[in-house]
């Protein structure tokens, strides 16, 4: 489903907003706040609705917005060797050689920008007494929690020891703001919340939090902490029976929206400023442009070439100003007649493509590396059942007779290239050192272990006063 235009409720202390600016002009008086605004079911779904705003992002090119989801590609995907800048341009190019500073401005966009919806995750947690009915409250709880533990899993994994913040505060509270909890603290927190998530939702959404995508998300938290594996099987084969299926279409995935594959999404709106997103054009570099980022690296293209099948011609293409160069094909703004795909915009800087999150291809990966439980290979016909089925989609129809971990982690680079997992996928598998290595010096880069974070962004260390601690190597 596409974003719905709600009018959205403020975060703390602040007035009542929307994702449109011209509800700012003129400026509200009322005194509406937070603390008072919220006082029944319809109310609170603003809030709720708030949430998806906060991760959909904010579709400019301003400094000063929350980007969300749109700037994932550049803490993910290029500092992995699935991508690269296309003239190592800025600092953009930081994130390809793995020279990031503390002052990168997407570092510190990605960071505020999740801790947003984290604090937009709260408000309607503080608020649920507003709600009368009991299953409403259960509801808007669960998909709270739900959306919070998604925050956190992204920003413990990118930034590792970070403040735990589980409950409104004011610019005051720089001990509860500032000071880093353990990462088996945040992960306490985000079993928690998808625990409650699992039980108090359903399967109704696809861009909105369900039962399935918080049985996904809990179980990909389980495979990361390399524990519960059996607990993550199980969540898996839940998931599996919840009637989502593989689109026989590769293409279709990214083209055909809220299709039975789609687990998790995060929803946009083609030609409106408010709804719409421009990473897809960024991708493209503009449209015309010299200059270009998240390109395909010579390492993603063999990879896809040698074991992609029929994915290979939707996942990358030659770009057809500078020919020596390869572009994303997932998630095309103006479309691609050659590959039959359709524009989803008349701008490619404000884009329709929907975001996915979590799709079944993914649930069937994890149910195989599950069932692995961290060995080094596998002849469990569940798990090569699972497997066996992405390949087929895929045209690789050869019998699969056992999995190794290497199988395992080489088929989800080619499944899910270029949709952020590569990265997590390396350090999850525990082969980012070695293969980030060897990228690096294949390309003259500067990867070091102290990479596989990312800084703390140096805006917030300032703001702490000596409260918030860097990360080592920056």
């Amino acid at each position: 489903m596409k974003r719905m235009n709600y009018m959205i409720a403020a975060l703390v202390g602040t007035v009542l907003l929307s994702c449109d600016s011209s509800y700012l002009e003129p400026a509200p008086t009322s005194g509406i706040t937070s603390g008072n605004f919220y006082t029944n079911a319809a109310e609170v779904e603003t809030a709720v609705i708030n949430m998806y705003d906060g991760i959909q992002g904010t579709n400019s090119t301003s400094s000063n917005d929350n980007h969300g989801v749109m700037y994932e590609f550049y803490v993910t995907e290029m500092r992995s060797d699935n991508t690269k800048t296309k003239s190592f341009e800025g600092e953009q190019a930081q994130f390809e050689d793995f020279s990031i500073t503390p002052n990168n401005g997407v570092i510190t966009d990605y960071y505020a920008s999740f801790y947003n919806v984290i604090a937009r995750a709260n408000v309607v947690l503080e608020n649920l007494d507003a709600v009368a009915d009991a299953g409403t409250k259960a509801a808007f709880e669960s998909e709270a929690k739900f959306i919070r533990a998604y925050a956190y899993f992204n920003l413990v994994r990118l930034y590792g020891d970070i403040p735990l913040i589980d409950k409104t505060i004011s610019p005051l509270d720089k001990e509860i703001q500032f000071t880093r909890a353990s990462t088996s603290s945040i992960y306490s927190l985000i079993v928690s919340d998808l625990t409650t998530a699992v039980a108090g939702l359903n399967n109704t959404y696809r861009t909105r939090a369900s039962k399935a995508a918080a049985q996904a998300l809990l179980a990909k938290v389980y495979l990361t902490q390399g524990s519960n594996y059996s607990e993550a099987k199980t969540l898996l084969e839940s998931v599996m029976s919840s009637g989502y299926s593989l689109e026989s279409n590769f293409k279709d995935i990214f083209y055909k929206e809220d299709n039975n594959e789609v687990i998790f999404g995060i929803g946009y709106a083609s030609d409106l400023s408010s709804d719409s997103q421009n990473f897809s054009g960024e991708m493209l570099n503009a449209v015309g442009r010299t200059t270009g980022v998240n390109y395909v690296t010579a390492e993603a293209k063999a990879a896809i070439d040698a074991g992609g099948g029929n994915r290979a011609m939707y996942s990358y293409r030659q770009d057809k100003l500078q020919n020596e160069f390869n572009q994303v094909v997932k998630y095309l703004p103006n479309g691609d007649e050659d590959l039959g795909i359709a524009a989803t915009s008349s701008n490619a800087t404000l884009a329709g493509n929907d975001w996915i999150v979590l799709r079944y291809a993914d649930v069937l990966l994890m149910h195989a590396e599950a069932i692995m439980a961290g060995g080094a290979e596998t002849s469990d016909a569940s798990a090569i059942a699972s497997f066996q089925a992405v390949r087929n989609r895929a045209g690789l129809t050869d019998a699969v007779t056992s999995i190794s971990k290497a199988d395992l982690l080489a088929e989800r680079r080619v499944e899910l290239a270029f949709e952020n997992h590569r990265f997590f996928d390396l350090v999850r598998f525990n082969e980012a050192e070695s293969v980030l290595t060897k990228y690096s010096a294949d390309n003259g880069y500067s990867f070091s272990a102290t990479d596989l974070l990312l800084p703390i962004p140096q805006r917030e260390i300032n703001l702490s006063q000596g409260v918030l601690s860097q990360n080592p190597g920056y």
